[in-house]
């Protein structure tokens, strides 16, 4: 990379076959020998979160924060994750809130060619963008067209709701996206009954969680 070091080096994923304290010990020695400033953990359950934060903390180098997938369509993180962190002391970056771009206005009118969900590869799917999935984005959209948001700025709004949540990490290919991305934090408050109708929209979905 050209770099005398990084701000944060991260375990992306937890590795099966390698023991928590080797993986651990690696982070540790990444600071230790000046390759890191910080080291965080992506994709730990709310159990290998405790884990691994207790063994950094006894190697001396805490772990600084969690980088988990978290949207409105990827939920799991309300699931003992979110009280972990908050218990263990660590920030919260959640990545891929807009559900690999679903949560935005792009597919109302169907897959645009030059969109994720046409590639061949990538990890958003055709068969992802149901006919379903998508009535329940153009019912969210609507909503977001109440609060004076794009549907992005709404799905981006509401990851950062939570009080554990430090920032949220989009991916971008223009200009425009970014500055609308960035514009979601103009109105982070939700009313109950906004809440409480998004709730009656998700609780409809059926599909399998969007990474």
């Amino acid at each position: 990379m050209g770099l005398e070091y990084v701000d944060i080096f991260y375990s992306h994923r937890p590795d099966p076959n390698t023991p928590l304290e080797e993986t651990m010990m690696a982070l540790d020695y990444a600071v230790r020998s000046g390759r890191a400033l910080y080291v965080g953990i992506s994709t730990y359950s709310p159990e290998q979160t405790r884990q691994a934060a207790a063994i950094l903390r006894e190697l001396g180098t805490p772990c600084l924060i969690h980088q988990p997938a978290f949207s409105m369509f990827n939920r799991w993180i309300e699931e003992g994750l979110l009280t972990a962190l908050d218990e263990e002391g660590m920030g919260c970056i959640a990545f891929s809130p807009l559900a690999q771009g679903l949560l935005t206005s792009k597919y109302l009118g169907g897959i645009p060619s030059d969109s994720r969900a046409a590639k061949a590869h990538g990890f958003l799917k055709s068969d992802e963008v149901s006919a379903e999935r998508i009535g329940l984005v153009r019912r969210l959209n609507q909503i977001a067209e109440g609060r004076g948001q794009t549907l992005a700025q709404m799905a981006i709004a509401w990851v950062l709701r939570h009080p554990q949540m430090t920032s949220a990490l989009v991916g971008a290919s223009k200009v425009s996206q970014v500055e609308d991305n960035a514009a979601a934090v103009k109105n982070l408050h939700f009313t109950a009954d906004e809440l409480s109708s998004i709730e009656a929209i998700l609780h409809n979905d059926d599909e399998p969680p969007i990474w």
